[in-house]
């Protein structure tokens, strides 16, 4: 119990220190910051209600004279990197004096790099990974191994092509098909949406949108990006107002405690039992 006191009143300590650092403004005019970090999907860290509630607040707010959106994911659902690309483009026509710049950092991929579409500029590092204009939907297939394993598959469907992305099926090529032209009907969404917000600053590069990935010079030169840089960079340089205010979305200060103190009691425990948890290093 008085370990779980001391953790409560440390992690309290913690969370105002850390909410003075992120929401104290020293400057009248600053670069507002929204993070898009992991894989996009709903109910993540990187879904587009918690990325939209970030960009809302960092374009309504009046010191914010531009907006930073910092990328590091590998991508994800195309229909929330959807909807954060349409409201980004709804936000530009509201506030047309605040411009937004998509930084890429380590990554910038797929539906990431749909997202960064939307702004007004795009900067990455000389040796980040951008692109991957594609789209993949990936499975395995047991039948082979079913019948080695003496293994009978019974399905009842109602509906020919119900149980079609079965992986103990057997594929059928008019499903096959069928599926292609799904995926290549939302690649050319996606296409869609880059022609929309890069223009003419694309290349006409064959591969521009076979699904390859390339590291900020090569990026640049194909146009996917306006310039090599990083977030502090085009604070400074671009935007002209170098304090960086931090406005993504957070878990509040219950949540963050509750899950902090399942780690700290768990590595309380473990200690207790001489018992270390695996690292990668």
């Amino acid at each position: 119990f008085k370990l779980l006191t001391f953790l409560y009143l440390f992690f309290l300590l913690g969370v105002m220190a850390n909410g003075l650092d992120s929401n104290m403004v020293t400057a009248e005019q600053y670069t507002a910051l929204v993070d898009v970090r992991g894989v996009i999907a709903d109910e993540e860290e990187a879904s587009a209600d918690v990325i939209v509630s970030g960009l809302r607040a960092a374009f309504e707010a009046e010191g914010s004279q531009a907006i930073i959106l910092r990328i590091n994911s590998p991508g994800g659902s195309p229909v929330q990197s959807g909807y954060v690309f349409d409201e980004i483009k709804r936000l530009r026509v509201l506030y047309p004096d605040k411009k937004l710049y998509a930084v890429i950092t380590d990554l910038g991929a797929s539906g990431a790099y749909y997202i960064a579409a939307a702004a007004d500029e795009i900067y990455a590092d000389k040796a980040s990974l951008v692109g991957s204009i594609g789209v993949t939907a990936a499975g395995f297939g047991f039948v082979d191994a079913m019948d080695e394993l003496g293994v009978e598959r019974r399905n009842y469907t109602s509906g020919k092509h119900k149980s079609f992305l079965d992986p103990f099926s057997e594929e059928d090529p008019e499903e096959v098909a069928f599926w292609g032209k799904v995926l290549d009907s939302t690649h050319q969404q996606f296409i869609g949406k880059v022609r929309e917000g890069r223009g003419e600053r694309l290349s006409e590069a064959p591969e521009l949108f076979s699904g390859l990935i390339w590291n900020g010079e090569q990026a640049l030169d194909l146009g996917l990006i306006d310039g090599l840089g990083s977030s502090g960079f085009v604070a400074r340089e671009i935007v002209g107002a170098e304090e960086i205010v931090d406005f993504s979305s957070k878990p509040d200060a219950f949540t963050q405690f509750t899950e902090s103190l399942g780690v700290a009691a768990g590595k309380a425990i473990s200690a207790s039992l001489g018992v270390n948890a695996l690292q990668l290093r």
